[in-house]
């Protein structure tokens, strides 16, 4: 619903020239004193923009949370190891949207961000509202002064005039009878110095009083001041206590500050509303202008209302958070007003008194938080809690694991490390030391996991496992870690036998952990050719899942649903929402799918995506295998060499992470390569694959037909490149230099284009063309990060700093 905005009397001159310094130029600055209006002339200049995004910063310390507000606005995602400024570029590049910035004040490097905005986008524009400039080249700026009063010895009309007697209206006052009141009404006009709020709050003030009645006020403050005074005790409570809240709100957040029923709080918030004290937003919150709150909150000061409006605060947030730390779901209510329990929660933590109410409130609202996909505001309480000071030992370890979860898919796998050495000083003091050591160990046992470290995966588990003696959760969640460990090693008959006991007799609040298990015993099927039971436990584990609501389980079985029931058919998800560990697998699995339906170019973008996003996450087992799948749509287009040089990447971190099924996926691939070029090697790589898979009675997955290894010829591999189930550093020195020998090299230094991929290339061709990286991405169907990639490693390789400079090598060297 399109925001209806309020008659911005007298500034029609000023709505013109910015919406024509908006047309010629990119970034337009309204700049004026407080209570000029510049909020609502920015809201009818860009009332007709037809993408318009409205960034409200004036609750917005600093650059970080003003970046993040955009991205926030622009439905723009971060991935971790993202810069916030870079994925802002991408978000606006090549997108005529008018973003606009309201009351950014005070922000260091906001000029500089908005400057490079400009000069790296094609269409974006911005326009700012603050008390200051920038005074960056870019910027436009227009001046916004107090509308002017009648002179003396003047009529008694003009723009002042018209705006006094039209809120006068609005507030359900009498016509003024300027002939009569012609002396007051010059009077009143005069002490507001034109500025469109204290004309609006004289207005309210006489349509309750009349026009002899009113004092004229010489400032703001003075303004409100006097308005406040109109209103009875309740009310006066109420304003002042709202004040203190700082952030819009609801009535059930008005009820409880102000310790009245639903009923009562309602009138109170609409009297505010109608002295022009609060204003009624689209989504039924009330909320105030700065100036006024500021002078709210010194009244509460002076009145002693601050520790009572903080208790009522906190009675709304204990009253609407879930009653234990296990609870919660996606839509609960209080989601809408996160930004009033960020406000309970840090009021709790700020005073040693309350501060436990503050940890456990933070505790108990984290269950809704990650279901509703919402890490990051989560990572962001959870890490202020831990700031304020040491809470609770056994909430504090919980806290503090928690926060170690939820940055670990915000920033990355390894992200949450240090959050984990917290909760371990806080498990040392708790009354279960044990039990809570227990726990974060199950957690930094999936960071390893994820990231491709077995070995130290391995061994968090088994730490836990010695110390969860008594703890039936986490041993069941341990187990379930060893066997995916044992899963990734082709260690199947470990996985199977560890995997019964995970699956056996789970209690409904663990049953996610069995059908998590159960989806690993489809895996094992699949790795051995058993496709058809494969499916059938896939198939089962995700009805069971979504019969009980485990939403993250049920998608990883459809997943697996879908790689081997060959449908190809693609996901209609929204990745966004999507943590990073399940997002990747699912976007695995849709280029998989774009191949097998020979949509390769597709395919082979998605994948690059995958390995990019992988990279930054340290997500290794997804990065591998979307290197393989890579290497598998670049034979399908003939570029043979880039597809060698994906195997071998992919066969390297194999090796390392101990993947012996994916290394041996590589192999199939490079030996198809080698064959092609008819490589003496030809052969080797298979029969390296094939000793790779036997301990685990796995089969070569299916492959298309480029990538089938068909008419590959058979040549033993030698017994030292095997060492159990790892190749030996003499195998993939061998192997490197079967698939690196470049007849071109001796050309290497005639370019210094010479370094490049041909992906590398392609791109830097596209930005010689003048090119933006959303355009290139779309030609070349990758996504706009992955055009950031490729031109990172460009200017790396090249040593170059700026696309012009590219452009021109391109042009040198064509």
């Amino acid at each position: 619903m399109r925001w209806v905005a309020t008659p911005c009397v007298g500034r029609a001159a000023t709505i013109d020239r910015v919406r024509l310094l908006l047309e010629g130029g990119r970034w337009v600055t309204l700049t004026g004193p407080p209570g000029t209006g510049k909020t609502l002339i920015a809201r009818h200049a860009t009332a007709d923009h037809a993408d318009l995004v409205w960034v409200d910063g004036q609750r917005l310390p600093d650059l970080d949370r003003v970046l993040a507000a955009c991205l926030d606005a622009l439905g723009a995602e971060l991935a971790p190891g993202d810069p916030p400024a870079m994925a802002l570029r991408r978000a606006v590049d090549d997108r005529h949207v008018l973003l606009v910035l309201d009351g950014v004040d005070g922000i260091a490097g906001l000029g500089t961000l908005l400057e490079d905005l400009v000069d790296a986008t094609a269409g974006a524009k911005v326009l700012c509202t603050a008390v200051t400039v920038a005074g960056c080249p870019h910027e436009q700026v227009v001046r916004v002064g107090p509308l002017a009063v009648p002179l003396d010895g003047a009529p008694v009309e003009g723009p002042a005039v018209e705006l006094f007697l039209s809120r006068v209206a609005a507030a359900g006052g009498h016509p003024v009878d300027l002939h009569r009141h012609e002396g007051d009404v010059r009077r009143l006009l005069r002490a507001s110095g034109g500025l469109p709020l204290l004309i609006e709050q004289l207005a309210v003030q006489i349509a309750l009083v009349g026009v002899s009645d009113v004092t004229p006020t010489g400032s703001i403050g003075a303004a409100i001041d006097a308005s406040y005074r109109l209103l009875d005790a309740d009310q006066q409570r109420c304003f002042r206590r709202l004040a203190v809240v700082g952030e819009p709100v609801s009535l059930d957040v008005v009820a409880d500050v102000t310790g009245v029923n639903r009923a009562e709080a309602a009138q109170l918030a609409s009297a505010l509303a109608r002295h022009s004290l609060v204003e009624l937003r689209s989504d039924g919150r009330f909320d105030m202008l700065d100036p006024i709150r500021h002078h709210g909150v010194a009244l509460a000061e002076q009145a002693g209302d601050r520790d009572e409006a903080m208790a009522g605060l906190l009675r709304w947030a204990e009253r609407v958070t879930p009653s234990d730390s296990l609870s919660g779901a996606a839509d609960e209510g209080w989601l809408t007003e996160l930004g009033v329990m960020r406000r309970a929660i840090g009021a709790a933590c700020d005073d040693p008194r309350t501060r436990p109410l503050g940890y456990r409130l933070a505790n108990n609202i984290f269950s809704s938080l990650y279901t509703a996909m919402r890490a990051r505001d989560a990572v962001e309480i959870l890490e202020g809690v831990l700031a304020s000071g040491d809470g609770p030992a056994d909430i504090g370890a919980q806290v503090a694991r928690r926060a170690g979860i939820a940055a670990s898919e915000v920033r990355g796998t390894y992200e949450g490390l240090p959050l984990l050495e917290r909760a371990e000083q806080h498990a040392r003091t708790a009354p279960d030391p044990s039990g809570q050591l227990a726990r974060n160990a199950s957690i930094r046992a999936e960071m390893h996991l994820d990231a491709g470290a077995l070995d130290e995966a391995q061994a968090e588990a088994e730490r836990g496992l010695a110390l969860a003696t008594d703890d039936s959760y986490v041993t069941r969640q341990l187990r379930r870690t060893l066997v995916d460990i044992h899963v990734c090693r082709g260690e199947f008959e470990r996985a199977e036998s560890l995997g019964e006991l995970v699956m056996a007799d789970a209690p409904r609040d663990e049953q996610w952990m069995a059908l998590s298990a159960r989806v690993l015993m489809g895996r094992i099927a699949a790795e051995q050719g058993r496709y058809v039971e494969a499916a059938a436990i896939a198939r089962a584990a995700r009805d069971h899942a979504v019969d009980l609501a485990e939403d993250r389980v049920a998608l990883l079985a459809d997943t697996l649903l879908r790689a081997v029931t060959d449908d190809g058919a693609g996901s209609e998800l929204d990745y966004e929402w999507l943590p990073w560990g399940v997002r990747l697998d699912v976007q695995f699995q849709d280029a998989r799918d774009l191949l097998a339906g020979g949509e390769v170019s597709r395919a082979a973008g998605l994948a690059a995506d995958t390995i990019v996003l992988a990279d930054s996450i340290k997500l290794g087992r997804v990065g591998v295998e979307a290197r393989v799948l890579l290497g598998d749509a670049l034979l399908e287009s003939d570029e043979a060499a880039q597809a060698a040089a994906s195997y071998l990447a992919a066969l390297r971190q194999a090796t390392d992470y101990g993947f012996p099924l994916r290394a041996a996926d590589a192999l199939d691939g490079l030996d198809h390569v080698l064959s092609s070029q008819g490589h003496v090697g030809a052969g080797r790589c298979t029969s390296l694959a094939r000793q790779l898979r036997l301990p685990s009675a796995a089969v070569a997955r299916p492959r298309s037909s480029r990538g089938g290894g068909r008419g590959v010829p058979t040549r033993t591999a030698p017994a030292e490149w095997l060492a159990g189930c790892r190749l030996t550093g003499a195998a993939l020195e061998t192997v490197s230099a079967y698939v690196q020998a470049d007849p071109a090299a001796d050309d290497a230094t005639a370019s210094p284009l010479a370094v490049l991929t041909r992906a590398e290339r392609t791109v830097g061709s596209l930005v010689a063309q003048g090119l933006t990286n959303r355009q290139i991405a779309e030609q070349l169907f990758v996504s706009p990060r992955t055009v950031d990639a490729h031109l990172a490693h460009i200017f790396r390789k090249c040593d170059i700093t700026s696309r012009a400079r590219l452009a021109a090598l391109m042009a040198d060297h064509a």
